[in-house]
């Protein structure tokens, strides 16, 4: 199974997203016209698509529409076209996630690993850091062999910030990562951080393995 299927008309842009997603572990493949593309999704089981809007022939809003009514994959949309009215379009035609271009290689691969996280989409693995293993088949977490009780929006908080151990992650892009464009409060991230350190932490009030970076984020990882 094609983890990720890119359709980009950029061959620079696309050969280098590639390579990216490629060096992260995941499978991927590229098309340079919606056309070409939807030809690809005929044949391969496909993971999650990200598609581009401005393409020639059939655009990214039009293939997003039809591929929507057809197939049940996370589709991330990309463009250069960052108004407001155009990301509604995009939402309206189901698309998951919109993408401001020039695009962040870094975090546009921990959202795609993240949405075939969340839709179920990626083969199942086993992830650890330190004492701390999470079985993403079973979406189980466990420290020092001894099963936590982490589950819902704190496991996949926890999936996202180990997915990514050792980069500074801003609060931003946690709410966006684990919650979307749900209405949160603004105090539920660092409630769940709290509770994260309650269950895997040493000692909770001088956390080691999720860091407090002040006023830009968090770091997960144990300090070397």
């Amino acid at each position: 199974m094609t983890d990720i299927l890119i359709i980009e008309d950029d061959e620079e842009l696309r050969g280098l997203l590639l390579d990216f997603m490629m060096a992260e572990g995941l499978c991927a493949l590229g098309a340079g016209t919606a056309e070409e593309g939807m030809r690809i999704l005929e044949k391969e089981p496909v993971g999650l698509l990200l598609l581009d809007v401005m393409l020639p022939g059939i655009d990214g809003f039009a293939a997003c529409g039809d591929i929507r009514k057809k197939r049940d994959l996370p589709i991330i949309l990309m463009s250069a076209r960052g108004d407001e009215e155009s990301k509604l379009t995009g939402f309206r035609l189901g698309a998951d996630d919109y993408i401001d271009k020039p695009v962040s290689a870094p975090v546009l691969t921990a959202k795609v690993k993240a949405l075939l996280h969340r839709s179920g989409k990626q083969t199942g693995q086993k992830m650890t850091c330190g004492s701390i293993v999470i079985d993403t088949e079973k979406q189980q977490v466990y420290r020092d062999g001894k099963l936590c009780e982490i589950r819902g929006k704190l496991y996949e908080l926890l999936w996202y910030m180990m997915e990514n151990k050792g980069r500074l992650l801003t609060k931003e892009e946690l709410y966006d990562a684990v919650w979307g464009d749900a209405f949160v409060e603004q105090a539920t991230l660092n409630v769940h951080i709290r509770w994260l350190r309650e269950r895997l932490e040493e000692d909770p009030a001088n956390p080691v393995l999720i860091r407090t970076v002040w006023r830009k984020g968090f770091l997960f990882g144990e300090e070397i």
